[in-house]
Formats: C-alpha cells, structure tokens, sequence
C-alpha cells in the first residue's frame, strides 16, 4: 500500500513506522489516546526500545493496572503493540512503539 492509497480514506494507517491519522474522527480518536501525561510518559520511556509493563509501572509509580488501562488506550489507536513473554514468574507483558511519527490530516488528498 503506497502513500497515495493510503491518503484516499479515512482512516488510521500505519506504514513502515508512520501512522497515518486521516479525517476529523479518527484525530479526535488519536489525539484522545495522546491527551493523558501518563500515556506522554509512556511513549518517553518506549523511546529507549521495549520495556516491560512491571518496569513502566515501577518508573511512573502507578499501579500495573493503570499502566496496562492505559497502554490498552494507545494499542486502540496503533501506537504502541504488546507481546507477551515468559518471565521469572509467569508471563511478563513487553510493550513497544509501533511508529516513530503521525501524521495528521483533516481530509484525504485528492
């Protein structure tokens, strides 16, 4: 899917590391998920690469359940994916950005 195909609809698109946020909808949608400090602080630290969901909580001080609440948000909207690894005591749940840029456009390009 080039460029061009993907600024035809609304929608939110992501290729090789953009997000495409198209129409009023979907940015309302995409700048919800990034109207939060928590959430900023989230993708600050993803920066670095990878990290586990214990270590986010640990770092922000809040409690794993908020933090994964509000990882959740961000993988509703494309920006970060979650995988699940094994860890010292069961399964451990590793967070990662899933694009470096977004772009926002109000309509598709003609």
């Amino acid at each position: 899917m080039g460029e061009k195909e993907i600024t035809k609809k609304e929608g939110i698109y992501e290729k090789e590391g953009v997000l495409y946020v198209i129409g009023s909808k979907y940015i309302a949608k995409v700048a919800g998920a990034l109207a939060s400090e928590t959430r900023t602080r989230i993708l600050e630290y993803l920066l670095k690469g990878p990290i586990d969901l214990d270590v986010i909580a640990e770092k922000i001080g809040q409690s794993k359940a908020n933090i994964s609440s509000q990882i959740r948000k961000l993988e509703n909207v494309d920006i970060v994916k979650a995988r699940y690894m094994p860890g010292q005591r069961g399964i451990k749940k590793v967070v990662e950005l899933n694009v470096n840029k977004i772009v926002f456009m109000i309509s598709p390009e003609e």
